[in-house]
């Protein structure tokens, strides 16, 4: 189990807040099979935690993540010694995208922090986040084809089309390009922009505004957003949103949403 000290992936807990900082920064953060494991202990962990209300994920040092670790030795491919090389090397990437999954099925609202480098495995990381905060220098890059890879790299041939459309992500993965700041923004990609080197602080600031929200309402606002993207149609999702809405009404911080209002002040949620 990861723990707050863990050098690889370090965890900052702030009242209802985790920060999550990815931190191999003399690697750009490059990502290994242990890193991965790591990521998954503590994900998996949020999935039981009902005192986190809001996830920032961030990278140390120049940039936010840089992909997979290809310096030598298979990094992604650890245990190789016990299983053969195409095995580990599967095991490795699966769990880099078990890791995108669960970013997306964990209930708390996760906030990307980026800046620099944003590739491979990392964009996939990145884009599963709920909301991103950017600064100036931050960049995209998605190198596969280049590689003799596929764009198919741990859910962002799932993710990509759905933020961007089907056209401009098969544009994007084709040609392996690399996306400067304004062009993420002028995507979409960017929740916030953020001044050079701030982008952490603006994420803090973009997750204190979330914890004035209902957590009921966070968590199960995220639960239908994601529904939402693979419902075969209105009428099902329909019937997801009405049993969540109604659940929403015996909780004791509907009626205190409901109170605030009419008071005109804000709410004070318990999480009851």
């Amino acid at each position: 189990m990861a723990s707050d000290t863990d050098e690889r992936v370090l965890l900052d807990r702030r009242e209802g807040i985790l920060v999550i900082t990815l931190n191999r920064p003399e690697r750009l953060n490059a990502v290994t099979a242990d890193v991965s494991e790591l990521m998954l202990d503590v994900l998996n962990g949020l999935m039981r935690d009902s005192r986190t209300h809001v996830v920032v994920l961030t990278g140390a040092g120049r940039g936010f993540c840089s992909g997979m670790d290809i310096s030598g030795d298979d990094a992604i491919a650890a245990g190789a010694s016990s299983e053969g090389r195409p095995q580990a090397l599967y095991r490795g990437i699966a769990l880099s995208g078990e890791v995108t999954a669960r970013l997306r099925e964990i209930p708390q609202p996760v906030i990307g922090a980026l800046h620099g480098p944003v590739a491979g495995m990392g964009a996939s990381w990145a884009l599963a986040c709920d909301l991103r905060v950017a600064d100036p220098t931050t960049t995209l890059v998605l190198p596969f084809t280049n590689l003799g890879l596929s764009g198919g790299d741990c859910g962002l041939s799932w993710l990509l089309p759905r933020l961007v459309g089907p056209t401009k992500a098969a544009d994007l993965l084709y040609r392996s390009q690399r996306l400067s700041f304004e062009q993420i923004r002028e995507l979409g990609l960017v929740t916030e922009e953020a001044d050079r080197g701030g982008d952490l602080d603006r994420a803090l600031e973009l997750a204190d505004e979330l914890l004035q929200r209902s957590p009921y309402g966070l968590r199960r606002t995220k639960e239908l957003l994601n529904a939402s993207l693979d419902a075969p149609g209105l009428r099902q999702q329909l019937l997801a949103e009405t049993g969540v809405q109604t659940l929403a009404f015996f909780t004791q911080d509907l009626a205190e949403g409901m109170t605030a209002a009419l008071e005109r002040r804000p709410p004070r949620f318990a999480n009851r």
